[in-house]
């Protein structure tokens, strides 16, 4: 089984134009664009606030934007006639905290989608999220409860349950805010791995030497702007804009980066 799908290879996977959201009076994303082409890594980079965890839950629909437009592969995905459901069956999404279903085991949580939402035979099912499980350093937890794994395992498996769909895009929201700093290079190289399979990601991180290593395109978000964008070797290495040489210097002086 391929973690990867093969989407088109001259279209962006997500693209976003103009797109607002607010919450109350408080607008959270201003006019946001922002594409991502098949088989790379964009990376959400910002203060607390800024926007980037608001923009990955536009992306998969979770919030309802206020104006602007998305499209995933092409099709415009907030249009109103859009099918939300069918929509989210295309994307993974990991969250901070690890939502794994307690009582059920690591294969029986990573199988639940699989089968239920798209009918894939238990067996199948099964056998799939054994192979990926394996490949992916987890084969010996398979039949474990969440209970049992650590921290790093729990988000690793968190990862694998999205990615068991077979998803177009893979989000990822803080997957190590919550983790203790000895679990958080576990995680990260998990996603290394799946950067290697070709996954399109967009990613919010606060992980600021992963996101120089592992990104295609960085982001730099500000009060809802995405005040400057480019590879990891221009956003880090050659800022263009103030506010983003203000944030980088704290971060340099905090370690890091």
């Amino acid at each position: 089984m391929s973690v990867t799908p093969a989407p088109e290879p001259t279209a962006p996977v997500l693209r976003m134009e103009a797109v607002r959201k607010s919450f109350g009076a408080s607008p959270v994303l201003r006019d946001v664009d922002l594409e991502v082409a098949p088989h790379t890594v964009t990376a959400l980079i910002g203060a607390s606030g800024s926007g980037k965890s608001t923009l990955l839950r536009c992306a998969n629909l979770l919030e309802e934007i206020d104006d602007g437009a998305i499209w995933l592969e092409g099709e415009e995905i907030t249009d109103p006639r859009a099918d939300a459901d069918a929509v989210r069956r295309r994307i993974g999404v990991v969250f901070q905290a690890y939502n794994l279903f307690p009582h059920l085991t690591v294969l029986q949580n990573i199988t639940l989608a699989p089968r239920r939402v798209h009918g894939l035979s238990r067996p199948r099912a099964e056998a799939e999220a054994r192979e990926l499980l394996e490949r992916l350093g987890l084969g010996a937890k398979a039949d474990e409860y969440p209970d049992r794994l650590s921290g790093g395992q729990q988000q690793r498996a968190a990862i694998v349950r999205a990615l068991a769909v077979r998803p177009r895009l893979l989000l990822l929201d803080e997957i190590t805010a919550a983790l203790d700093p000895e679990l958080v290079g576990e995680v990260l190289g998990l996603v290394r791995e799946v950067k290697e399979e070709g996954m399109t990601m967009v990613i919010a991180t606060h992980e600021m030497a992963f996101a120089r290593e592992v990104a295609d395109q960085v982001c730099f978000l500000d009060a809802g702007v995405v005040l400057e964008r480019g590879t990891p070797e221009e956003v880090f290495g050659a800022p263009r804009q103030e506010r983003t040489r203000r944030f980088l210097r704290r971060i340099v002086a905090a370690g890091r980066l």
